[in-house]
């Protein structure tokens, strides 16, 4: 073979080659499952990364926040890939930001749709300091209590995604919503402010900034090896039911995203059971998926966490609908205070 040919033909193994350097999918992402060292996001996408050589750029805001991005975005869209909850993806697939795409694996994942899919189950929880106060507030009146003013803080409804989700809990521990912003009126005297992030909250109650706080399930149990003043609890209702909402990670793929193949892939491999299968042991979430039941540890611990606490989901798209009033209503109550 003379060099010239061999020459020629390097050339067009090159160009026909996979340009694995520029090839990347955006994800936008509501915050929790790339908490810690080794998290579950950080180590799939590291082996997303690894069999495909698609680069993964992450970016991370609240759950309403990061649709409210997207939406900015909508006549240039810079993600292929949305990780939010319920019910801002409800709101992400009726504003049309969503595109219709159906994963590999939903005949394995209730309540999939055909414009998103649960990616990891998840509930609403309640975080406080076990250090200072010993056991947690047994109630919804507890809370109301004097000495948690201004030791008290849950993340705000409308841009947080778990403070969305205690809105909705208190609406249904007290019957109502007429009920339910009655009581978020008055726990408001108690109420340190508003918080973006619920996240963030975590570190305050661990160092006593605060006492009490909201969260939830994946989120607190990874962030607890960290903060070992915190422990989780629901209070009662007035039955003396403990009682939470189910409030999983939701993905879906996003319209006329500039990767979209990547973002079909990205989905895809997230969903299959070798990922799924380590979502617990990483992250300490629950498995979408009816056909995987995890062996791990922390698995365990997470089931034996929320044993006897019944859980409960509210039809999202009617909550989707009546979000925008809700919100308004909220701020009426609570700026009264």
């Amino acid at each position: 073979m003379t060099f010239s040919r061999l020459s020629c033909l390097l050339m067009a193994a090159l160009c026909s080659a996979p340009s694995w350097a520029d090839s990347v999918v955006t994800v936008y992402s509501a915050d929790g499952l790339h908490d810690g060292n080794n998290s579950w996001y950080q180590n799939q996408f590291n082996a997303f990364t690894k069999q495909t050589g698609i680069k993964v750029q992450y970016v991370e805001s609240g759950s309403g926040a990061i649709v409210e991005r997207l939406a900015k975005e909508r006549t240039n869209p810079q993600a292929d890939v949305l990780v939010t909850v319920p019910p801002f993806i409800q709101r992400a697939a009726t504003s049309n930001l969503l595109a219709k795409f159906t994963p590999d694996a939903a005949p394995h994942i209730p309540n999939s749709t055909p414009y998103y899919s649960p990616l990891v189950n998840n509930y609403l929880t309640f975080i406080y300091n076990e250090k200072l106060l010993k056991t947690p507030p047994k109630n919804w009146n507890a809370l109301l209590d004097n000495r948690f003013k201004n030791k008290l803080q849950y993340s705000t409804p409308g841009q947080a995604g778990d403070g969305t989700a205690v809105m909705l809990q208190v609406f249904h521990s007290f019957g109502s919503k007429e009920a339910g912003f009655d009581y978020l009126g008055k726990l408001q005297a108690n109420n340190v402010g508003p918080s973006a992030s619920t996240g963030k909250l975590t570190a305050l109650v661990n160092k006593g900034e605060l006492y009490v706080a909201n969260g939830d399930l994946q989120m607190n149990l990874s962030q607890m090896a960290r903060n070992p003043n915190v422990k989780i609890f629901w209070p009662e209702d007035k039955q003396g039911e403990r009682s939470t909402l189910v409030l999983p990670y939701v993905i879906g793929l996003v319209q006329n995203g500039p990767e979209t193949e990547n973002g079909k892939k990205l989905i895809n491999f997230l969903l299959d059971k070798q990922s799924q299968n380590r979502v617990s042991e990483l992250s300490w979430g629950i498995p979408v998926r009816t056909d995987i039941t995890p062996t791990d540890e922390q698995y365990r611990t997470v089931m034996k966490t929320i044993d006897g606490v019944k859980s409960w989901q509210p039809d999202w798209n009617e909550v989707a609908i009546s979000l925008s009033d809700d919100i308004s209503r909220w701020q009426q109550v609570t700026e009264s205070e």
